[in-house]
């Protein structure tokens, strides 16, 4: 047998899962400080859910994995954590509202593999359900931009609103049955550029007029305000336009820059209204890192009460992960901050290490009966800030000795004066 992942998947080395989990502990925090609440949902749905008409469409279909468990019943592992969480609040009909959640979990995909694309992926998620305005789209927008920048990170915030979008295109003659066809189409132009769109538009039976009247109005260019003032001249008393405009004005008052964006399409076809996607500056990683956008009829669907606001934001925590271990200089190898060396005196060194931990301090010990070069040469591999000495004579002064990594100096101190040292020099 040849060992080997699957292909789309990876491991996750303990340094790099460190990092990871930093990222992870950013995004949690920042949930939790506007107010969402966790929930969990289950890795397998029914696939008659995910092939929903009302779910992520026959594109991201394309793309779902499919099983059968014993008794014969159709399965799928869920594409993204919308779905289900859709059908939680369908299943629970007296939720109240708004209900503000994240969630953080895997999700799968059976598509192509690329660079910072995988088929095992985890997404971090934040949803608004229950609100209509745009005060909710500006809420998951501003924390979205409050993440990255605890992340160090500078952003680019495009929007646009699908309404607006549906609105331009039956104005350039995309009749309605094809409206969606064409908007998965126009997604990918950032990608692909110009002329693959046009071919692919042709391939789907779009005239060439309204092919080209098309490219030319979601490539509209200028400032916001001026992108906003053509499009007025083409539709009159636009909804979309109404939307893109109040959700601006907001995010300028919360002092977040957003581009307007008309081309700006997300190939799921459960979006409504808003549709948005955020970029980092100055990274490798050119795809998206955080997209998201307004839901309104798939909840209502399931319930069979039509419309249901509901925004949402998915963290692409793989691609957040590539971005940020490019930036540090540095990846820790441990989560120890400390490591306890005894020297004869293992019992003692026990109590110690359990001392240190009961003060929240992560305390690491040589379990191995080494020499005191040999674990300070571990210790230093593993890029411990601290090693800990306990030795017999030490201890008989009621004190123990501790050793910078960085510095070289050593000290003895009381096991008062460690604690106190170690938080304070920790922090």
């Amino acid at each position: 047998m040849t060992l080997q992942l699957p292909k789309g998947t990876r491991d996750l080395k303990p340094e790099e899962a460190i990092v990871r989990n930093k990222i992870v502990d950013t995004l949690k925090e920042t949930f939790e400080l506007y107010g969402y609440n966790p929930l969990e949902t289950p890795v397998l749905e029914k696939y008659e859910l995910l092939a929903s008409k009302y779910a992520g469409g026959a594109e991201i279909l394309k793309e779902t994995f499919k099983l059968k468990d014993q008794g014969d019943r159709e399965l799928g592992l869920r594409y993204d954590l919308t779905v289900p969480m859709c059908r939680f609040i369908a299943m629970n009909p007296n939720l109240k509202m708004p209900f503000k959640r994240y969630a953080i979990g895997d999700v799968f995909r059976d598509g192509p593999v690329e660079s910072a694309r995988y088929r095992q992926f985890t997404q971090c998620d934040v949803d608004v359900v229950g609100i209509k305005g745009m005060a909710a789209d500006a809420e998951v927008i501003t924390l979205a931009n409050r993440v990255f920048k605890k992340l160090g990170f500078e952003t680019i915030v495009r929007v646009n609103n699908r309404k607006l979008l549906n609105e331009l295109l039956e104005y350039c003659g995309v009749k309605k049955d094809k409206l969606e066809a064409v908007i998965l189409s126009i997604d990918k132009l950032g990608k692909f550029g110009a002329d693959a769109v046009k071919k692919e538009l042709k391939d789907k039976k779009i005239g060439n007029e309204t092919i080209e009247k098309t490219i030319k109005i979601i490539n509209i260019k200028g400032k916001n305000t001026e992108k906003i003032n053509e499009i007025k001249k083409i539709i009159a008393n636009s909804e979309g336009i109404k939307e893109i405009e109040e959700l601006i004005g907001i995010l300028n008052i919360a002092k977040v820059n957003a581009e307007f964006d008309v081309s700006l399409a997300r190939g799921l076809t459960y979006y409504t209204r808003t549709v948005l996607e955020v970029f980092l500056k100055n990274s490798k990683v050119r795809s998206a890192v955080c997209a998201g956008g307004r839901y309104d009829n798939m909840i209502g669907a399931f319930l069979g009460k039509g419309e249901y606001p509901a925004v949402g934001l998915s963290f692409g925590l793989d691609r957040i992960y590539d971005a940020y271990a490019e930036k540090i200089n540095s990846i820790k190898k441990t989560t120890a901050q400390v490591f306890i060396a005894p020297i004869g005196t293992f019992e003692q060194s026990l109590k110690i290490a359990e001392e240190l931990r009961n003060e929240g301090i992560n305390a690491d010990i040589d379990l191995a009966g080494r020499g005191p070069s040999k674990n300070l040469q571990y210790a230093n591999s593993m890029g411990i800030p601290y090693v800990l000495f306990v030795g017999e004579e030490e201890l008989r002064q009621g004190k123990v000795k501790l050793k910078d990594m960085n510095s070289g100096k050593e000290q003895l101190m009381t096991a008062e004066e460690l604690v106190v040292f170690l938080q304070e020099n920790l922090k």
